[in-house]
């Protein structure tokens, strides 16, 4: 090989040494700036949005290379977890036609809001959130928590979205078939603001898969990693995960790993 390079032994190998250290110094620069990302994401980022986290820092790094480092690091995300999705669909009460037709895909904020509901558990009891998202950049554009599952937990949600958004007429808003969703308390909030309402077919939560998936990325990255004494923690630790983490700096894949809030500011929206 020296012969080859026409150098000397010796000249070879404290190449070969230099080169060893510049890439050890360069993995323990770089290692530093993965667990920044990793932190600030609540250990919950994984080797593609870290590159992105890197891209914008302009650095230009392979996800080999960054799961190696993570690896050498001892940096895992969090565990997931499976969940139960609780609502009464079990009910006499009028449906709505399933309108949104597994469309997620949206062009324009304000125009097709999709609503669920889950449930947490504290040492002093069940708590139960609601939530609106806007499927144009998947925020939550509205929330309520409460320890009870009555209408009003969904009313509240869908107006602090209203009184956020203020959506133009025709706004599309699909949720399951709860029996929340189908009272005429609820459909006399949508009426009031000329709300369309859309239902999911019996049966298929694919059809609010937005909705699901948030509450599975909420439960996954917070919630099953937390012991809440009372309700009031645990509405904290909620609204930290929502307002702080998940609007404006969790990485989403459907806004090409922006997060919704920067997303609508890319877009321009107010």
């Amino acid at each position: 090989m020296c012969e080859a390079l026409e150098v000397t032994r010796s000249g070879y190998y404290a190449h070969k040494s230099g080169s060893s250290m510049l890439r050890k110094t360069e993995d323990e620069r770089l290692t530093t700036l993965i667990i920044e990302s990793f932190e600030a994401s609540r250990q919950n980022y994984g080797t593609q949005r870290i590159q992105r986290d890197l891209r914008e820092l302009g650095e230009t790094v392979s996800r080999r290379r960054i799961g190696r480092l993570m690896k050498q690091t001892g940096l895992v995300c969090k565990t997931i977890k499976k969940f139960k999705v609780t609502t009464n669909s079990n009910h006499n009460r009028t449906l709505s036609p399933h309108l949104l037709n597994r469309q997620f895909k949206v062009d324009e904020p304000n125009q097709v809001w999709v609503g669920d509901i889950t449930y947490i558990w504290t040492q002093s009891g069940w708590l139960y959130l609601a939530t609106v998202i806007d499927l144009f950049s998947r925020k939550v554009v509205g929330w309520s928590m409460a320890g009870h599952m009555r209408t009003s937990l969904v009313n509240e949600a869908l107006q602090m979205a209203i009184w956020q958004r203020k959506p133009p007429k025709g706004l599309l808003w699909h949720t399951d078939r709860g029996s929340q969703y189908a009272s005429k308390e609820h459909r006399a909030l949508l009426k009031e603001h000329h709300i369309e309402q859309s239902m999911s077919r019996k049966g298929n939560c694919w059809d609010n898969a937005v909705a699901e998936s948030f509450f599975h990325s909420l439960k996954t990255e917070c919630v099953f990693h937390e012991r809440y004494k009372t309700r009031e923690q645990a509405q904290a630790s909620i609204f930290d995960y929502i307002e702080v983490f998940y609007n404006r700096k969790r990485r989403h894949s459907a806004n090409n790993q922006m997060s919704p809030a920067n997303f609508e500011s890319f877009r321009n929206v107010a």
